[in-house]
């Protein structure tokens, strides 16, 4: 090839992991190990690149995007500079927290994995997941699935659902994104 010729390029080939239309979603990411890539790209469209920001130069996303990385050593957690780059630039629109299962323990001596990260938030997740604007995705270790379950099951069943129908409904709804292996 030389410069200047016309070059086809398609795709996305998949659905699954396009982030929503709505530039109000909240977007919840889950992601352990290589399972960070989707998450990293949709994070630098949301607050780095160009094609995330309006004419005038503000960002076109205006929801809350809330990343939870799980990893087995802190060595390990990537992009942790860009992180917190995002965290200082868009405080009230970023959050991440980090799980390092073999250097972390929660309140009850547990190894820190993502759900049991999430556990420490459980009630303010539940709540942004009954917000129809809310997707979460998924991205990593097939363990996330159960793990999800886990955290979530006991507030269903206090709210007087079953969590795997409500993951259902929310996947029917295109709000719940999975990608695990």
């Amino acid at each position: 090839m030389t410069p200047g010729d016309e070059v086809l390029i398609t795709g996305p080939t998949g659905a699954e992991m396009l982030l929503p239309k709505d530039p109000e979603a909240n977007i919840i990411m889950l992601a352990t190990g290589t399972g960070i890539a989707p998450m990293r790209s949709y994070l630098r469209l949301l607050f780095h690149d160009k094609a995330g920001a309006s004419s005038d130069g503000d960002r076109k996303f205006k929801g809350l995007a809330w990343l939870f990385m799980g990893v087995p050593y802190s060595k390990s957690l990537l992009y942790d500079d860009e992180h917190q780059t995002y965290k200082k630039a868009f405080p009230d629109q970023f959050r991440y927290d980090y799980a390092v299962s073999r250097e972390q323990k929660n309140a009850a001596g547990q190894k820190m994995y993502i759900q049991t990260k999430m556990a420490e938030y459980a009630e303010e997740l539940w709540d942004l997941m009954q917000d129809e604007k809310t997707h979460v995705y998924m991205c990593g270790l097939k363990g996330m699935e159960s793990g999800m379950a886990e955290c979530f099951g006991p507030i269903a069943e206090k709210n007087g659902l079953v969590w795997t129908e409500f993951a259902k409904a929310m996947k029917k709804a295109d709000r719940y994104h999975v990608e695990v292996y």
